[in-house]
């Protein structure tokens, strides 16, 4: 009881996330990538140096070696069993999905980083907003996908454990090339994140 209880919490806080996009936090990082700035670097505007920023950074960092490394258990440390993906062109994936994404993922030089600029703990529920990008090969070029995440995470023995993730692209790049918008929906590559890695069953 007590977990669906908090299920459905964490359920009203993802359909309550467009409230925080319109944010500080995101507004100062979609201005970041727009102009062209590298997300990695702290916005002033943004940025909340708090020991709840400081703590979800850390699962963030296990989870993107876990991604950068192809580690399948490091994945499985940071996904909760019922965690659900939502990419950027809105394709919803499991945790299970997710593994097998990254298993099968055909290119090996991919690579991603993520970047959290603001959090917030509710209890056993805790919210990071941040910016993600994203290089992979698209064709015969090297693609880097810049955007803002969400992730929703329910501390499970001890630990935190991502229940939710969405993503939000912001702009598409191609390295030596003047950025450009994000592409539509129907021509988008899917980017890594969260993990996001090819086309169909992956963000």
């Amino acid at each position: 009881m007590r977990f669906a209880s908090i299920a459905g919490f964490v359920s009203g806080l993802v359909f309550c996330f467009p409230c925080l996009v319109g944010g500080t936090p995101a507004q100062a990082a979609v201005t970041a990538m727009s102009t062209g700035a590298d997300p990695t670097v702290p916005v002033a505007a943004a940025v909340t140096d708090s020991p709840a920023v400081r703590e979800l950074q850390a699962v963030e960092d296990k989870w993107t070696t876990a991604l950068n490394q192809r580690d399948q258990y490091g994945l499985e440390l940071v996904l909760a069993p019922l965690f659900m993906n939502v990419s950027q062109t809105g394709i919803f994936t499991t945790r299970d999905q997710q593994i097998a994404n990254l298993i099968t993922l055909d290119d090996k030089t991919a690579a991603t980083e993520q970047k959290v600029l603001a959090a917030r703990v509710l209890g056993d529920v805790a919210i990071a907003t941040g910016t993600y990008s994203y290089r992979h090969r698209a064709g015969n070029g090297e693609v880097l996908d810049r955007g803002i995440f969400t992730h929703v995470f329910q501390r499970q023995h001890g630990q935190w454990m991502c229940v939710s993730a969405q993503e939000t692209p912001v702009a598409t790049e191609t390295p030596g090339a003047k950025p450009k918008a994000a592409k539509s929906k129907a021509q988008a590559e899917m980017p890594f994140h969260i993990p996001f890695f090819t086309k169909g069953n992956s963000q």
